[in-house]
């Protein structure tokens, strides 16, 4: 049920403040009088971010919150029955209404209900404690210790590992009311919850509700509706009220990639309740029944996505508005799922909202990694009413498909030496996957990421070749792009991480934005214990494509060496999934490790911590669309031209191949005409194309190469419109940048500012520099002779100025420069 409804419960979001002690130094509330120094403080929030809105430098909130005690209240008024609803408190916590206790709670992932007496006036104080004797206390002996967080008995506390992972994220240690406090009852019709369902009968929908109200009601009759179908509710109380709507011929929801993302609104008498989608998830294990792809309404899926970190690591709760970003620049990018990974935590209401609206797949782990979890039945009780709080909190979500057990916890044991049978666990095999079968039935539920196939006892956790993996072979291990094909990945539901370099305005927010000095290193990720961090992971490829000395660059041309750095990652993202979407590919999907940044500088995100694109989500919009030519080398077979073809329909098209010397002289080149069937992937080879021999991939060598680049083209021959394009090196290195005659304009009409490209030979990854506006294409080849528009979009929300900067290519000796009138 969303905010905007009369009958919601009232968020308590104004008036709080809050103070922070030494551990144990308060009591109770009385002994607060000591402690002056309140300030305002946001909630849902946290005291990180209480200290951001009070004027502190978010570098001087890496602290460990976690080990003092803060303390919040908030006044509080009304007279007779209330409750009170507690979404979140991180971590040890207690809340008192005046001088009473009424609450401890010892995890964050557990939301609490108290019901209380108001009578006036009255003062509402949370406390959250020192996890220090949590830590302390004796939970059974871990079989393993992980060095991702520290101290290894972060294992016993029901908390996020954010702030807790040295070189992965900054150390802001989460401490406060990070999930929203509630009042529930000002009004006789206030709803306390409402619990929705959604099933698929052949090709009717279902909906089943339940409406729990905090005060009895008069049990009048009240219609349900979902879309245009409707049916009448029944009392089973004075409370309560259940009901079921079928929808005939229910529009399904798909991810975008595969269809429209449907979705119908529920009301309850005149109230708008919110929006549900219908769908059906299965996995196809494949016939040796060591593959893993979803199927969503019958309908195979390559999934491709990015993990989800946070999109506020200070808060933990970002607003609606930045989440929308978010998404739009997710389904521009042609990703279709995201990963909330088990180092994180569980995401908010709007969260999951817009990855329906958005159409994009949740792969949700429990916010559970690399620890040996202990087995009491107090921890057990806890997780149980965590997974159950959050399965029925989120299953009225379409999007939500995949449901993990946790993240790199086999992996950890494994690779430290253990053997199957002695990293099994409880918690993974029995516990969790029977809540999803209780509460989410409709979900896939996965062991852990990575995990062997189910039954495969042999295999190792991480292995390539059947269940889900970690594919780290390109980038992190430096393997060469054969190691993809060798692989044989099933499933990636992480891959593809690196040091990503944001644009020149993010780096500009860094203390020091030069590459490789102590500040830099600061926003590098590394893992722990590593003699190497992924700036190294970064240089090995432009060394080993562009054949360049990488450290001469570095401090001789800064500036060309930040521009490669961007250029590099968007190639071998290209190459990996190229390979992954090629027909005969083992894989079903890809999983970039990670969406999002978490501090300024050179992290693992593909989105800075501005909020823009940086050039490895546009290389990924290069090969991610739903309908897609990609091109693979085969070495003396040639050039593969894949045609994908994700859509419901059929598509008539052309392929227009041509080989290009000097960026502008076709010297080879041919075309067909080819029907792409709905869902479908096929291939093209070159030699077929071009009718005769022609060494494309310069794999024979007899004598120069005769070409520099190679050129495809889908054309729907019903319109003539660009489907597609693809673009091949047989030479990636760099070489000399010469002038390729690269122009831009600037035009203005309703919808804003565009920036209209030309080039008069081939440019090489198309940029676009402006300190004011971010282009929603970049990052692309350019063919010689075309054009193309670029829509610019204002970095923030106050931006005056008119567009002014530079359009670049990696090839090219000269920029073009572009201002509006």
């Amino acid at each position: 049920m969303h905010d905007r409804c009369p009958h919601a419960p009232r968020r308590l979001s104004e008036g709080w403040q809050c103070v922070s002690t030494p551990a144990g130094a308060c009591a109770t509330p009385a002994s607060l009088e000591a402690f002056t120094q309140w300030i305002d403080a946001p909630v849902p929030g946290t005291i990180a971010s209480a200290l951001r809105a009070n004027g502190v430098a978010d570098e001087a909130l890496a602290q460990p919150f976690a080990h003092s005690d803060h303390w919040y209240r908030v006044k509080l008024s009304g007279k007779g029955k209330r409750r009170l609803r507690f979404n979140g408190l991180a971590t040890i916590a207690e809340i008192w209404l005046d001088a009473r206790k009424l609450l401890e709670s010892d995890s964050m992932f557990v939301a609490h209900d108290l019901d209380v007496d108001l009578d006036g006036e009255h003062t509402l104080h949370l406390c959250f404690r020192s996890i220090a004797p949590a830590l302390a206390a004796k939970r059974g002996r871990a079989r393993w210790r992980p060095k991702l967080a520290q101290p290894a008995t972060l294992r016993n506390v029901r908390t996020t590992l954010l702030g807790h992972m040295s070189g992965w994220c900054p150390a802001i240690q989460p401490a406060g009311p990070w999930r929203a406090v509630e009042l529930i009852g000002d009004s006789r019709a206030c709803i306390d919850n409402v619990d929705i369902r959604t099933s698929v009968d052949g090709s009717d929908g279902i909906l089943d509700v339940t409406v729990r109200y905090f005060h009895a009601q008069e049990q009048a009759p009240v219609r349900i509706g979902c879309g245009e179908a409707q049916a009448t509710m029944q009392w089973t109380d004075a409370h309560t009220l259940t009901g079921r709507v079928r929808v005939p011929d229910v529009d399904l929801w798909y991810p975008h990639t595969h269809g429209d993302p449907s979705r119908y609104a529920i009301k309850l008498g005149d109230i708008e309740v919110g929006e549900v989608g219908f769908r059906t998830i299965e996995v196809d294990r494949g016939a040796d029944s060591k593959g893993f792809q979803l199927v969503v309404n019958g309908v195979p899926v390559f999934a491709r996505g990015a993990c989800w970190t946070s999109a506020d690591i200070v808060a933990l709760d970002a607003s609606r508005e930045k989440l929308d970003h978010i998404f739009g620049l997710i389904r521009d990018a042609g990703l279709n799922i995201v990963r909330v990974s088990g180092i994180t935590l569980y995401e908010s209401d709007a969260f999951y909202e817009l990855a329906d609206r958005y159409g994009v797949l949740v792969w949700q782990d429990f916010a559970f990694a690399n620890f040996d979890y202990p087995d009491d039945e107090a921890f057990r009780a806890s997780v149980q009413r965590e997974a159950e709080q959050f399965l029925m909190r989120t299953r009225r979500f379409a999007s939500l498909a995949v449901l993990c057990g946790g993240s790199e916890v086999h992996q950890q044991a494994a690779m430290l030496g253990l053997p199957f049978d002695a990293y099994q666990q409880r918690l993974f095999n029995a516990l969790l996957p029977n809540a999803v079968a209780e509460q989410r039935p409709d979900a896939a539920y996965v062991v852990n990421s990575p995990s062997a196939a189910p039954g495969d006892t042999a295999s190792m956790p991480f292995g390539t070749r059947g269940g889900i993996t970690h594919y780290y072979g390109v980038p992190a291990y430096q393997r060469s792009f054969d190691d993809v094909r060798r692989a044989q990945v099933r499933f990636a539901s992480e891959c593809l991480a690196f040091a990503n370099v944001p644009d020149d305005v993010a780096l500009r927010a860094m203390p020091n934005p030069r590459a490789h000095e102590p500040r830099w290193k600061t926003g590098v990720p590394r893992d722990p214990g590593s003699a190497w961090d992924f700036d190294d992971v970064r240089e090995h490829y432009m060394q080993s494509l562009y054949r360049l000395d990488v450290p001469r660059l570095r401090y001789e041309n800064p500036e060309r060496y930040l521009e490669l750095s961007r250029a590099v990652v968007a190639d071998v993202i290209g190459a990996v999934f190229s390979e992954w979407r090629r027909e005969g590919s083992t894989c079903a999907g890809g999983i970039v490790w990670n969406l999002l940044d978490v501090r300024p500088g050179a992290g693992w995100g593909v989105i800075d911590v501005l909020g823009a694109p940086k050039s490895a989500l546009h290389g990924l919009a290069r090969v991610l669309q739903p309908v897609q030519a990609l091109i693979l080398d085969e070495g003396l077979d040639g050039l593969d031209v894949h045609l994908v073809n994700e859509t419901a329909r059929e598509i008539r098209a052309r392929v227009e191949l041509a080989c290009l010397r000097e960026g502008a002289v076709k010297v080879a080149g041919g075309s067909c005409d080819v029907v792409l069937q709905a869902r479908s992937v096929q291939r093209v080879s070159s030699n077929a194309l071009i009718g005769a021999f022609f060494d494309i991939a310069y794999a024979y060598r007899f004598g120069p190469r005769a070409h520099d680049a190679t050129h495809v083209v889908l054309r729907d021959t019903d319109t003539g419109d660009v489907l597609s394009e693809a673009f091949h090196f047989p030479d990636p290195s760099v070489g000399e940048r010469r002038d390729i005659g690269l122009s831009a304009i600037v035009e203005k009409d309703s919808d804003g500012f565009s920036l209209v490209v030309e080039t008069a030979q081939l440019a090489r990854w198309v940029h676009v520099v402006d300190p004011n506006y971010v282009a929603r294409i970049d990052w692309f080849h350019l063919a010689p002779g075309a054009t193309r528009r670029i829509p610019l979009v204002a970095r923030h929300a106050n931006v005056s100025a008119a567009p002014e900067g530079d359009v670049c290519a990696i090839n090219a000796i000269r920029s073009a420069t572009y201002r509006a009138a």
